[in-house]
């Protein structure tokens, strides 16, 4: 295997959670935890130190909390990108999550395994955590945004037909291999219109391509 192992940090205030991530990477080689933090501001100063590629991070920490350590890190020149451990019953804060930028989420009783799997997800940038639960809460997200940014009409019309269809089918929560059997085209051409899409919405990842998929009427829920 030639691939680089993702790079993790962990961000929780509880130390058997750290643990019991860490223990579980150690008999992963694809995966390399290279920083711990109990603190949002913890998690900001080592994201600068040692430049992961995924931040596991708790919403409830004390001090800075999880959504605006995210969203200064999401703010930031590095590429990291943040999985967000939530609760069922937190749809305000994983809202507040989606505001900053948090590219996943996963629910702190998951198996372990389940969450190593969303790491790797969220490091490729390939696909949405658990889609059923993420589309919910950015349709209610994006129902109840006030005074949200538009994309401007430029953005939007230099989106081809194609394209269109790609975001559309993404906002359904389909995989770039779902997409690609839904519209007769390869695995890697629909790799390629989704990373046109990302450039041309200027959004940061799959998720906010999902955001702009509702927020455009590409995709409503059902009535």
């Amino acid at each position: 295997m030639t691939d680089s192992p993702v790079r993790v940090l962990l961000a929780d205030d509880q130390p058997l959670v750290r643990s019991g991530l860490r223990m579980i990477m150690a008999d992963h080689p694809d995966l390399e935890v290279v920083g711990e933090a109990a603190t949002g501001i913890e998690a900001v100063q080592l994201v600068r130190d040692v430049s992961p590629d995924v931040v596991v991070m708790d919403i409830r920490m004390p001090g800075m909390d999880g959504i605006e350590a995210t969203r200064l890190i999401t703010a930031g020149p590095a590429t990291t990108r943040v999985l967000v451990l939530t609760t069922f019953d937190e749809d305000d804060h994983v809202y507040g999550a989606l505001r900053a930028g948090a590219s996943g989420f996963v629910v702190k009783d998951m198996a372990l395994n389940d969450i190593l799997a969303a790491i790797r997800v969220v490091a490729a940038g390939d696909a949405l955590i658990a889609p059923s639960v993420t589309r919910r809460l950015i349709a209610d997200f994006v129902g109840h945004r006030q005074a949200a940014p538009k994309r401007s009409p430029q953005q939007v019309e230099s989106i081809t037909e194609r394209e269109r269809e790609v975001l559309t089918l993404i906002g359904r929560g389909r995989s770039n291999t779902e997409i690609a059997e839904d519209l007769f085209i390869t695995v890697a051409t629909t790799k390629s219109h989704v990373s046109r899409l990302i450039t041309k919405l200027g959004a940061r990842d799959r998720v906010q391509l999902v955001i702009t998929a509702y927020e455009i009427g590409l995709v409503t829920l059902p009535s």
